[in-house]
């Protein structure tokens, strides 16, 4: 598949999106239950630069683009939580770590009614430059739908130090909780071979599919 900058420049927003109000919202959340380590840090902020990782954010989904990869992936520069200076810091972890796939769902929904608005707008009679515009807006908005899905599901794998990891930690029992938390350093690894054996492929597929069919069914016209 040849590499086609034009795709690759409508990937770019969504992308940043993705990735930026999922780390905000993990900081955002952790500043409202007692912990301000990331709004010292200056990363309580919107903007891209403030959260851009070398690797995660730019060269890793720009080589997933020019190889023509079936599945857009990254990261952000995870924000950084102070879990003992929350409130309750096993209960508090839960919604801090769940706060970054929630925020993913809620671009999910937002992205899908500002599909439904252009492509309504479109039919109704847009034309000349309407037209040129609605194209590639159309296009990002079901970009930013399958980013999001994809990200709010990977990030909610039981596995730590995913979001879906710490979740787990602080709702099970606490032997069972801090058996897990154990795994958090060889959590990357473990991932990275999920994802080369295709495992993770199997397993969140379906999940994956189940709720791009709930959106396509909300929202025909994607």
């Amino acid at each position: 598949m040849n590499f086609d900058p034009t795709v690759a420049a409508l990937w770019v927003l969504p992308f940043l999106s993705a990735v930026v109000f999922h780390e905000w919202a993990h900081g955002y959340v952790a500043n409202r239950l007692g912990d301000d380590t990331a709004e010292r840090a200056g990363r309580l902020t919107l903007n891209p630069l403030a959260h851009v990782d070398p690797i995660g954010t730019v060269l890793l989904p720009l080589l997933l683009l020019m190889t023509g990869a079936p599945i857009m992936f990254g990261w952000a520069r995870p924000v950084p939580v102070a879990f003992h200076r929350l409130r309750n810091p096993m209960r508090d972890m839960v919604w801090v770590a769940a706060a970054g796939p929630l925020m993913n769902l809620l671009l999910v929904i937002g992205s899908a009614l500002a599909l439904s608005v252009v492509a309504h707008g479109h039919h109704g009679g847009a034309a000349g430059g309407g037209f040129q515009v609605a194209v590639p807006l159309r296009y990002m908005f079901q970009l930013s739908i399958q980013l999001n899905i994809v990200l709010a599901v990977f990030n909610m794998l039981p596995i730590p130090p995913l979001d879906g990891g710490r979740v787990a930690v602080g709702l099970l029992p606490p032997s069972l909780g801090g058996a897990l938390a154990q795994v958090e350093p060889y959590g990357f690894f473990i991932v990275i071979a999920l994802l080369w054996t295709n495992v993770l492929g199997v397993v969140l597929g379906p999940v994956i599919h189940l709720l791009l069919r709930l959106v396509s069914a909300l929202v025909p016209v994607f």
